[in-house]
């Protein structure tokens, strides 16, 4: 590897790149950016302060923020000195920041905010270990003792620089591929929290193999706005673009980014597939209101485009009558909806959730490659993904560089490499049940091989068995439902169950919209989705979806949840995904009457 740590890494970039554009983000409306050598400035105070405070090689420093420019200065402050970084979701409870602040033994925590800060003081009297708590945001907090603003914490790491200019790059040189970096809580869908330990090399083998697989570089700018929090985001929109010398942009918000594709052009972009299931519904959405003539010249476009991209999928030769039309295809439909993302998009990654091979194959018919990896917390995260030059649609890719991977006797994805975590924090059993004696990390994802390419098929856990002994792997359909555009959520039931059966999340905008249209009128969610005609429009919605389905597959009965799926409810993990065992809890009765 280049670099023996992430420090080593981060630092590097003092010399390689000091006047280029690291980060932007937007501060009053406006786009503010922040050069290499301000941004290792910046966080060699905030590391020097650590310091100050007695933080050494191997303690735990935590963060509970949303995405911010402090969030990566303290990550790289951390990191250097060789301090473990134990990431916490802002969205999480304060019972669950408890448990993670004391089962880490996290002695110094930067909290965003109010917010977190009041989490913190309500249960400061259970943190057994904490002894340091810091605020970023000073501008808004009303900072009491013991908290210390950030402001604060770095002119006191200024003072520490003074008096010894090199105690920080003296630490960087300390620290070893082998010296663990991160402790990231998989919140998990079932049971509580576990902390994966994650060393440098763990991340520098995952970096340094995702930039064999995709080609980044200084002149690309990544859009970011995933919870930095979760391991997906950190490799992929935070350490790797840094690597390659990229400029990243934080997104104001999740619901700006739209908005702000336009104003950063970015030609990068990773995201969870609700994005760009959101973006699929959208397009078709607006076909629809168009004229008979231009929903033709949509749907020639979009078979010219699949033509197109299964030649380049397959490495067949693009003749020049398809070249042609494909070209007039882009002018007169796909243009368009290049310049909705910012006219600039080179890829988008896709991961953290299955994306519909449909969805991937429409973006690609149109000129915009989504390339869908595979991964988890446990494994860096890449264990494959596909590249410009080797995809192929409803499939995660190929094994990424040193990354070995096969498939147990019952279809279980079984990993191996540098990527695989060293274990559990304090969880020995919990580790030899993942990591067998061989090396081998067992993903409890069932999946299968073709000519190197894996296909997932669903979790191992989430199989269902209905009475009739049939095998239904609901995430393939659950997948497929959620591109209706009203369909937000989609959970498949029929395990011992005579028959499949689902709950149903709508989407609330289209839903809205179709609601205007019929001059109906609601209050709320609650009400939207009790609308006269809803049911019906769901149940065309799963009809349609389900041409193709195994009769045994398909939805007999469904339920529409009167609520949206939420972190508070306890019904989505803090990475949005669903807790099917919660989802069922919460609608136990609403369901036992379908069978009834």
């Amino acid at each position: 590897m280049k670099y023996k740590s992430i420090g080593e890494m981060f630092f590097a970039k003092r010399t390689d790149s000091p006047d280029k554009t690291a980060y932007m983000f937007k501060e009053n409306g406006e786009w503010k950016s922040v050069s290499f050598e301000d941004v290792i400035g910046r966080a060699e105070q905030i590391a020097a302060g650590l310091s100050a405070l007695g933080i050494e090689k191997g303690d735990k420093v935590a963060i509970v923020s949303g995405n911010r420019l402090e969030w990566a200065l303290i990550d790289y402050a951390t990191v250097s000195l060789g301090a473990v970084l134990v990431t916490i979701y802002p969205s999480l409870l304060k019972e669950q920041v408890q448990y993670i602040l004391n089962d880490s033994e996290a002695k110094t925590v930067f909290a965003e905010d109010d917010i977190q800060m009041d989490k913190i003081n309500a249960v400061k009297d259970k943190l057994s270990n904490l002894k340091n708590f810091i605020t970023i945001d000073v501008k808004n907090s009303k900072i009491d003792a013991p908290w210390q603003g950030l402001d604060k914490h770095m002119e006191s790491g200024a003072s520490t620089l003074e008096s010894d200019p090199n105690c920080v790059t003296n630490a960087v040189a300390e620290v070893s591929l082998d010296d663990w970096l991160t402790l990231i809580y998989t919140s998990g869908t079932t049971g509580e929290p576990k902390g994966a330990i994650l060393t440098h090399g763990n991340l520098l083998s995952n970096i340094e193999g995702g930039l064999q697989c995709l080609s980044v570089g200084p002149d690309d700018t990544f859009l970011s706005f995933l919870p930095l929090s979760h391991v997906f985001e950190r490799m992929a929109g935070h350490y790797l673009a840094y690597y390659a010398g990229s400029t990243i942009a934080y997104a104001e918000s999740i619901d700006a980014v739209p908005v702000n594709m336009g104003e950063i052009k970015p030609t990068i972009m990773a995201s969870v597939p609700r994005l760009y299931e959101k973006m699929y519904a959208r397009v078709l959405e607006n076909v629809e209101l168009g004229s008979g003539a231009k929903q033709k010249i949509f749907h020639w476009a979009v078979g010219v485009g699949r033509q197109y991209i299964h030649k380049i999928m397959y490495k067949q030769s693009v003749g020049g009558l398809l070249q042609f039309k494909r070209n007039l295809a882009y002018k007169l439909v796909f243009s368009k909806l290049a310049e909705r993302v910012g006219g600039r998009i080179r890829f988008m990654i896709s991961g953290g959730a299955p994306l519909s091979g449909e969805i991937a194959e429409f973006f690609g018919s149109a000129g915009i490659m989504i390339l869908e990896g595979y991964g988890l917390t446990e494994t860096s995260p890449l264990i494959t993904v596909n590249t410009l030059d080797a995809f192929r649609y409803g499939f995660v890719g190929k094994a990424g560089p040193g990354i070995d991977i096969k498939i147990a006797d019952d279809g279980e994805i079984l990993a191996k490499g540098p990527n695989i975590m060293v274990g559990y924090y304090k969880k020995e059993a919990e580790t030899k049940e993942v990591i067998d004696s061989d090396g081998w990390f067992h993903t409890g994802d069932i999946g299968h091989l073709e000519d190197g390419f894996l296909k997932i098929t669903d979790r191992k856990k989430n199989i269902l068995v209905t009475a009739g002994g049939k095998n239904i792997a609901p995430q393939p359909i659950e997948s497929n439902m959620v591109t209706s555009k009203y369909i937000e959520q989609f959970l498949m039931l029929g395990d011992k169950r005579k028959f499949c059966s689902a709950v149903v999340v709508c989407s609330e905008e289209p839903l809205q919209k179709w609601a205007d249209a019929k001059g109906l009128k609601f209050g709320n969610y609650e009400e939207l989705v009790s609308l006269p005609g809803v049911e019906e429009l769901v149940s065309a919605e799963i009809d349609r979806l389900s041409a193709g389905l195994a009769s045994y597959e398909t939805i007999k009965k469904f339920i529409i949840a009167k609520a949206l799926f939420s972190i508070e409810s306890g019904e989505l993990t803090p990475s949005m995904k669903v807790k099917r065992k919660e989802v069922i809890k919460n609608y136990q009765k609403e369901i036992e009457a379908m069978y009834e």
